[in-house]
């Protein structure tokens, strides 16, 4: 169950309703309490809390309320309006995919709650102030005048620092170091470093389930009891064949069971049950997040880098800081053991094989649209062969040091098939050749 209150906790963090709602909920609660102590305390407050209190009469009172509640209705839709320009900025300057980052955005949560609540609580008090009439006694709740004046200096000062915190938020190095932090956590869920080690993946003997997806959308996350309570109660071997942040389509094959004891075979219970248990442990979403899916984040990074890279912006600088972010992310990885994990029952036998990506996938996420769309540019050509190197040097065992030359081959491809000066294509060879240097002693090299 781990894994879907993570799905519902990234789904209401990334929504924008749920703390402004909450806020609206509990001002209209106080505003409607509150004065109620007003009037239980009438008059018997000692001089010197008076003194700081509303003092005016309930027509003086009416208008105070009315201000605060028609001024902060009004500041609350420019905010809105602010936060939708910021959104499609985002999604057009950058990426579509950025939008969750600002969306998840607490300090826009907060800014939002507050106006809110400030705006429902002085509406909420304006209907217990009473004029004296026949009838009715007069009634200055003054104690929340008074809070509903405090909330309304705290919104001044909340919109200043929106403003400001709206200026650093669309700058494109906060949008970078926000994915990257975010990727990074997300590594560390899912590649952590007391991973164990993997044996040899089991392959099928005999018979063969191919388990449909009972609906279409994203694969978000994963719930591996589940899935190993499945596998083991049916006597199957489940192997997962799409990684989170795939496409699932309905009635399509997304993963495989076969029996793991040789020379058995599923009765049709077990193959009903086996759909039906597979397909309850998976969740699924209209898009992709960061709870269980590592290339969510660098699929982010590339496309702003291939976005900064189109004619239409033609941005060399943002796409060598992405690179920048991405050699960060995989210098990382490299620490770790990225690609498919097993889960064992109690015996130590492998149950569920789960499809997660390799280092040879992240790192061609990482180098193929920029190396695609942007080699023809020197500066990030040259950053491309130092992500390179400086994932060479972080690759201590040489575990992935064919992916790395594999790119390394790529690069020079381009580098021949481009057109620049004879100063820069020297740059570039010399630093193909030192990513070919760069690496544990004995890994192999590659021909001069």
């Amino acid at each position: 169950m781990k894994g879907r209150t993570a799905r519902w906790r990234d789904a209401l963090r990334t929504q924008l309703w749920p703390l402004p709602v909450l806020a609206v909920v509990l001002a209209v609660v106080l505003g409607a309490a509150l004065p109620a102590l007003d009037a239980a305390v009438d008059g018997q407050l000692p001089r010197s809390v008076a003194g700081f209190l509303f003092s005016g009469g309930p027509e003086a009172a009416r208008s105070v309320l009315q201000a605060i509640s028609g001024s902060l209705i009004t500041v609350t839709s420019l905010t809105f309006s602010l936060t939708v320009v910021t959104l499609q900025l985002a999604s057009s300057q950058f990426s579509p995919r950025l939008l969750r980052t600002f969306t998840a955005d607490r300090f826009v949560h907060v800014t939002l709650a507050l106006f809110l609540a400030a705006f429902a609580f002085a509406l909420t008090v304006l209907r217990s102030v009473r004029v004296e009439s026949s009838g009715t006694t007069l009634f200055v709740p003054e104690i929340s005048v008074t809070v509903a004046f405090g909330l309304t200096l705290a919104s001044v000062i909340a919109l200043v620092l929106f403003l400001a915190h709206l200026t650093r938020e669309i700058r494109v190095e906060t949008m970078l170091q926000r994915v990257d932090l975010e990727t990074r956590q997300t590594i560390d869920r899912v590649f952590a470093q007391d991973r164990p080690a993997r044996g040899p993946e089991p392959e099928p003997d005999g018979e063969m389930l191919r388990i449909e997806s009972t609906r279409s959308g994203f694969l978000t996350s994963l719930e591996k009891t589940l899935l190993l309570d499945a596998a083991t109660s049916a006597g199957a071997v489940i192997r997962l064949d799409r990684e989170p942040g795939s496409s699932l389509i309905e009635g399509v094959p997304f993963a495989t069971a076969w029996p793991a004891a040789p020379g058995t075979a599923f009765t049709p219970a077990n193959r009903e049950e086996l759909q039906d248990r597979v397909n309850a442990a998976i969740g699924t979403g209209a898009e992709r997040t960061n709870v269980q899916d590592v290339g969510f984040g660098f699929r982010q990074l590339a496309d702003v880098a291939a976005r900064a890279l189109s004619p239409g912006i033609n941005d060399p600088t943002t796409a060598v800081h992405v690179i920048g972010h991405l050699s960060v992310l995989l210098c990382r990885l490299a620490q770790r053991d990225p690609g498919p994990e097993h889960l064992t029952d109690e015996t130590g036998r492998i149950r569920v094989v789960l499809s997660l990506p390799g280092m040879g996938e992240l790192l061609g996420m990482a180098m193929n649209q920029p190396r695609q769309y942007g080699a023809a540019d020197p500066a990030v050509a040259a950053r491309l062969l130092t992500l390179l190197q400086e994932l060479a040097w972080c690759d201590r065992n040489g575990t992935h040091r064919t992916e790395i030359l594999e790119h390394r081959d790529r690069m020079l491809e381009t580098i021949d098939a481009g057109i620049y000066p004879a100063a820069e294509r020297k740059q570039l060879l010399d630093l193909a050749d030192a990513v070919d240097a760069t690496g544990p002693p004995g890994s192999p090299r590659l021909p001069g």
